[in-house]
């Protein structure tokens, strides 16, 4: 994305804020907004014709919530990525938005420096909510996830032991730098770990290895 501009769709009910958005973003060099949905199932329709880079959700909006078009989108349109929008910091919403397979969420009053920051780690490919944060959000949603019995989940059987012990860190909400000195292994070993099971279990970012790491039981 260094030379290319990333290209963003602005999805929310209030006309206002789009235009506030479109504003912020026409303003950088390296991104282009290329349309904006004022409703979930525009902002499908619009997420097949354009390909966005990134997608900007808001979560509640008539006709189709920002939950169901991030579910369909990623199913339909998985090259891409999609940033949550929420009013709350541990909003449920934003919860059952990233279980569904958005890649981050903000507050709805980030400054938009902050936006465009997490709009840049998005389109790199980086999850957006940090460990620490995601585990806390985890942690009070806890008992509405499927809880598996103690036998060991069949979709970790592809991980070894080791990988098995990174994937336990990120969801305990360690960074690279902590699981290495927990493992005693350099910071580019556990990336490579991470890369692994991102690709073994079919996830897009550590959002989704933490979310799986609580559906297994693991945490």
């Amino acid at each position: 994305m260094s030379e290319e501009q990333i290209r963003v769709l602005i999805v929310d009910d209030h006309e206002l804020i789009r235009r506030g958005m479109r504003m912020v973003l026409d303003a950088e060099d390296d991104m282009r907004v290329v349309g904006e949905a004022a409703s979930g199932t525009e902002a499908v329709h619009q997420a097949g014709e354009l390909s966005p880079d990134v997608i900007l959700m808001d979560i509640r909006m008539p006709e189709m919530d920002g939950i169901e078009a991030t579910r369909r989108i990623v199913r339909g349109t998985p090259s891409s990525r999609v940033l949550v929008l929420t009013t709350f910091d541990l909003d449920e919403y934003a919860f059952g938005s990233l279980r569904a397979g958005a890649s981050g969420f903000l507050l709805k009053n980030t400054p938009p420096a902050q936006l465009t920051e997490a709009i840049r780690a998005i389109a790199a490919g980086d999850a957006l909510v940090s460990p620490r944060v995601t585990r806390s959000m985890l942690d009070l949603f806890a008992t509405r996830l499927p809880r598996r019995s103690e036998t060991v989940d069949p979709r970790l059987d592809v991980l070894t032991e080791r990988e098995r012990e990174v994937l336990l860190a990120i969801a305990k909400g360690y960074n690279n730098t902590e699981i290495g000195e927990t493992l005693f292994v350099s910071e580019s070993t556990v990336k490579t770990h991470v890369g692994r099971i991102l690709q073994k279990l079919d996830l897009r970012d550590r959002v989704q290895a933490v979310i799986l790491a609580y559906e297994a039981g693991l945490v």
